[in-house]
């Protein structure tokens, strides 16, 4: 099974899931359900912990040896990152309302509408709220970037070393269950047949939305390269295929940096901009977070305003920095912005990382070939000829 990939063993588990709950006595569908429990209540507990341990050595870490060229990547990398949920917000809220018409789950974490109860549940507080995360991660964050000490630094790297070990060892191995328990609940609640069909148009959706942001990245770096943004596009293909693969940005550096240079970039910048932007510049994963939240949140009934995306997006842009580097990182370092800003109960999380690690790899290979595009741009905006 470790050789056995997480999206295969995603898709095995949703499979699986609709099949046994289709004819499966309750008391079977109460054992997971009594599962989905502890693991959505332990998901919680560990949201902070996720938002402290990766959040503010992540911020620390870029403030070290600050310079021209960083504040100029960095900010760059943030702008691409939200526009793209901008991007990802406008076109979903367009599209959507044709797109899923008539499909709505309202209430669909309440057992006594359509799910089987569990047989029990731990209660599993979290140690502080999502919000004090958030702003105890900032604060420490920006101050590793402004003292010149390392002795916290390095304390913060350990914990985020042991944060990475819990979503690599536990989460990540269990979430194949916990998706197969919420599938198999919903089959049996007579729910699944429509969520299918929301996850095939919204994943095409998703993989369009993809391929469009790079069009638009390559034509603005080609603009300022004076170079054709296609045949750009053309030479990070060997990057785009290698992300698909590898389902991770650093492992696909050695070959976007090698494509980087090839469209213009020149090695200096290249080689210290890439690594950079293989941690900081998630626009594909962005994209994807905006785009399946909302469809959640529809399917929910529920109707989401601008305003009520806008401190979403600015945040996203901020937490994609800290995402850890295993498969589904992303969406597990969004975790905490999701429940406390766009309300999201354990059930709706169940089905966002379902929606996200469908096409994570797609997500990935956005990110890397953007990363392309963003270090010509850093390199006509460095001023050094």
């Amino acid at each position: 099974m470790k050789k056995f990939g997480l999206l295969p063993r995603i898709i095995l588990a949703i499979g699986l899931g609709i099949l046994i709950g289709s004819f499966s006595p309750d008391w079977i569908i109460r054992i997971f359900a009594t599962f989905n429990g502890l693991f959505g209540n332990f998901l919680g507990f560990a949201i902070p912990l996720i938002i402290i341990g990766f959040i503010a050595p992540g911020i620390g870490s870029i403030g070290k040896g600050a310079g021209k060229l960083l504040g100029i990547t960095t900010g760059i990398a943030y702008a691409s990152t939200i526009i793209a949920g901008f991007f990802a917000y406008f076109v979903a809220t367009n599209v959507y309302p044709f797109l899923l018409k008539n499909q709505s789950i309202k209430k669909i974490d309440n057992p006594e509408e359509s799910l089987v109860a569990a047989f029990f549940a731990v209660d599993m507080p979290p140690i502080m709220g999502v919000m004090s995360a958030l702003l105890i991660a900032f604060i420490v964050g920006l101050g590793l970037a402004s003292i010149k000490g390392n002795t916290l630094q390095n304390a913060m790297d350990d914990f985020r070393n042991i944060i990475e070990k819990v979503i690599e060892k536990v989460i990540i191995p269990l979430l194949p269950i916990h998706i197969f328990g919420i599938f198999a609940n919903m089959t049996q609640g007579g729910q699944v047949s429509m969520i299918m069909a929301v996850f095939a148009k919204v994943f095409v959706m998703i993989i369009a939305l993809h391929l469009i942001f790079l069009i638009v990245q390559y034509t603005i770096a080609g603009s300022a390269a004076r170079r054709n943004p296609f045949r750009m596009i053309k030479e990070m293909l060997p990057a785009y295929f290698t992300a698909l693969g590898t389902q991770s940005s650093a492992s696909t550096i050695p070959v976007t940096l090698k494509h980087a240079k090839k469209i213009g970039a020149r090695e200096k910048v290249a080689d210290f901009s890439i690594p950079l932007l293989a941690t900081i510049h998630l626009s594909g994963s962005t994209i994807t977070l905006v785009s399946c939240s909302i469809a959640v949140l529809m399917l929910q009934g529920q109707a989401i305003s601008f305003i009520d995306i806008l401190p979403f997006i600015l945040m996203l842009g901020v937490t994609m920095i800290a995402a850890p580097g295993v498969p589904g990182g992303a969406v597990m370092a969004a975790l905490g912005l999701l429940e406390s800003m766009l309300g999201f109960d354990s059930t709706m999380l169940a089905l966002m990382i379902a929606l996200y690690l469908a096409q994570d790899s797609f997500g990935t290979a956005c990110n890397v070939t953007g990363d392309g595009a963003i270090t010509v741009l850093v390199d006509k905006s460095s001023g050094r000829d």
